[in-house]
């Protein structure tokens, strides 16, 4: 049924009720990439670890470009969720169409970029000249799916800011059937497709994009979203938003940038200490993200959330909103924080790479699943304040998380030496520092001024 505009209320209610209506989503959705991902590397773990660690590096790379979309994407969120709000739905077609613009740009010069400047990267960072070439030949392809990836981001802002985050499924429903499909034929040759070995994952994760993008956007039309909100009558270019989107946004995107770029780091080190590690750090990323995926969601609520109800001007209600949300987040990474040190063998054994890799993941993981229980409080408050607009708060915390998480990870892993499970502990330093400025900042009300 369509929505008729003279009815159309987007304020939120600031109830669990409500959190849970907008969160459980958004976690579907965020979760299907990351089965697209982990899918990735079980396909690829069949050729080999030299396959599934370069899988790892490959991965954190494209990362890099995936959340300066995200970025973009958390503040245009933000902008929207708040003209919905003020109830004044007029305002955001443009500044979707305007998202749109900005995205696009992005992508272009992520591909340049790519193609490039990666060669001399990984020709300088990595030691191995087999992985180098393996690296570049499957990101010179994976980095097309880039301007789909972001329309698609673009389309999440436009879904959760609007309260209707439920059709996010439809699209990573479809994704995710179309990524296993093409993986395991182009991987290994079946299905009547040619085996593309390595490349054929870079392959079925564009054609997968595409899908979702298509059949998202057939639906906005069919809801009539897209005419309730007049998300294409007005394509003209609108300075005023495009300015006021960077604003928000660049702040984020700097944040998000420089955090994966240092997680390629952390992954670069990695790489010294040889194949197996670097394999077993790949499947600690696949297991910190899936899981990870509640607390995004969470977050993703809790800026969407906060600054509808500073939109509607129940700034007295922001901190009573963030608790709730922060219960939800806390509740979820402890239930998987515990169900990953009952049974890390079932998870591990997935990837098919035998007892011995096993044993030396097991406490890396234990590592990993008490570090998801530290993100899960520090994301909710970053996220709150990215609700706010004051972008640039994220940022500063970010600095100085990363300047923290860069010396300790190179002490550690590069002079002393030490095992990667050190390596890995450098996420709970880094939660730490983040959520510290976050909270002290929502605490002192100083948000209450911010203006959008």
């Amino acid at each position: 049924m369509e929505i008729g505009k003279s009815n159309m209320n987007l304020q939120v209610s600031i109830s669990h009720r409500q959190i849970l209506t907008i969160a459980l989503p958004i976690t579907a959705s965020i979760i299907v990439p990351q089965i697209n991902f982990i899918t990735n590397n079980i396909f690829l773990s069949g050729l080999g670890q030299q396959e599934l660690g370069v899988a790892g590096i490959t991965g954190v790379y494209y990362l890099i470009f995936a959340v300066i979309g995200q970025g973009l994407n958390n503040g245009l969120q933000a902008l929207i969720s708040r003209r919905a709000g003020e109830n004044r739905i007029d305002q955001i077609g443009s500044l979707f169409f305007q998202g749109i613009r900005i995205s696009l740009v992005l992508a272009l010069l992520g591909i340049l970029v790519t193609w490039f400047f990666a060669p001399i990267l990984f020709q300088y960072a990595l030691q191995d000249q087999e992985r180098v070439d393996m690296a570049v030949s499957f990101l010179n392809i994976r980095i097309l799916g880039l301007p789909f990836l972001y329309v698609y981001q673009m389309r999440n802002a436009l879904l959760v800011g609007t309260n209707q985050s439920r059709y996010l499924i439809i699209g990573t429903a479809t994704e995710a059937i179309t990524n296993v499909y093409f993986d395991y034929g182009f991987i290994y040759g079946k299905l009547g497709l040619p085996e593309l070995g390595f490349n054929g994952a870079a392959y079925a994760s564009i054609i997968s994009e595409v899908a979702g993008l298509f059949v998202i956007f057939f639906v906005i039309q069919a809801k009539g979203i897209g005419k309730n909100l007049s998300l294409f009558q007005n394509t003209k270019y609108d300075w005023n938003n495009i300015r006021l989107i960077l604003r928000i946004s660049f702040p984020v995107i700097l944040q998000f940038a420089i955090s994966i770029i240092s997680w390629e780091f952390f992954y670069i080190l990695i790489e010294h200490h040889g194949a197996r590690d670097l394999a077993i750090s790949n499947t600690m990323r696949n297991i910190f993200g899936f899981f990870g995926c509640f607390t995004w969601a969470f977050g993703a609520t809790a800026n969407s959330m906060v600054s509808n109800v500073i939109g509607q001007g129940k700034q007295e209600r922001v901190t009573e909103l963030v608790k709730k949300i922060m219960l939800w987040s806390v509740g979820f990474a402890v239930f998987v924080c515990t169900v990953l040190n009952l049974f890390p063998h079932s998870f591990l054994s997935v990837y098919g790479q035998g007892e011995d890799f096993i044993a030396a993941a097991i406490p890396v993981m234990r590592i990993v699943s008490v570090a998801l229980v530290f993100m899960s409080v520090s994301v909710i408050w970053l996220n709150a304040v990215t609700g706010t607009g004051n972008t640039k708060v994220n940022l500063y915390s970010e600095i100085a998380a990363i300047v923290l998480y860069c010396l300790y990870v190179y002490t550690v892993l590069e002079k002393l030496q030490w095992s990667i499970e050190w390596g890995w502990a450098s996420e709970m330093l880094y939660w730490t520092t983040l959520f510290i400025p976050s909270f002290c900042y929502m605490r002192s009300g100083r948000w209450k001024k911010q203006k959008l």
